[in-house]
């Protein structure tokens, strides 16, 4: 389904039969498709929301990317749609816009499940950036320059966050794991669990293996 928000044309998939709103963010160049098998496992206990971020997936192009925006996309979709009390889970980009959505508008969110997000582009691996410049100068890609560029989250205003969060990190990440622990210093009610044996995406992107800790972090089944 395509909705309007203000300047932004956003695509998005509403399935589910719960009760309970979980809205769900991809990472960077991807779409809502990376979680069809996870929505298969919720959709008998969440009423889901499954985006695809500005200029990615069937989401229209916009003239410039900027984490803020996608944001202001997220509240403005929650708003539009009348959506109350949901929980988000972002994963890479997706995890960044949910933590920005919730320092913009403070009590949006009940729970926060951000895996695998970064504050700024230094807390990227050394290889990781290497690769993403490699692929900037080769195809010019805003999405590329928008990791490099961005976030600039400080601890600060991440300290604002006061809803249950949990911080997701594989143990072979390309976020470093001294960046998870200084996020979930700086959020107070936060819980981070870092990932036997996975990689950045392995435990999210076609992936249900995080139904569990959905499950039990939100609804506390």
């Amino acid at each position: 389904m395509y909705i309007q928000l203000n300047s932004q044309v956003i695509y998005y998939e509403h399935l589910g039969e719960g009760e309970k709103t979980l809205i769900l963010l991809h990472g960077n160049g991807e779409d809502h498709t990376i979680f069809d098998e996870l929505c298969q496992k919720l959709s008998q206990d969440f009423d889901i929301y499954a985006l695809d971020s500005r200029g990615q997936g069937l989401s229209a192009t916009p003239k410039e990317y900027h984490y803020e925006d996608m944001a202001d996309d997220v509240l403005n979709l929650i708003s539009s749609l009348s959506i109350k009390n949901p929980a988000i889970f972002g994963f890479s980009d997706g995890g960044i816009v949910a933590l920005l959505a919730e320092i913009k508008s403070p009590g949006s969110f009940s729970h926060i499940i951000a895996a695998g997000a970064n504050t700024t582009p230094d807390a990227l691996s050394f290889g990781a950036r290497r690769e993403i410049k490699r692929e900037f100068k080769k195809t010019g890609s805003p999405l590329s320059e928008l990791m490099l560029k961005e976030p600039h989250i400080s601890f600060d205003a991440l300290s604002t966050i006061s809803c249950p969060t949990l911080l997701l990190g594989g143990q072979k990440d390309l976020i470093s794991q001294k960046e998870f622990k200084k996020m979930e210093d700086a959020i107070g009610n936060s819980t981070l669990e870092i990932l036997s044996g996975e990689d950045h995406g392995s435990y999210v992107i076609h992936s249900a293996k995080t139904t569990p800790k959905i499950k039990e972090f939100i609804l506390g089944i």
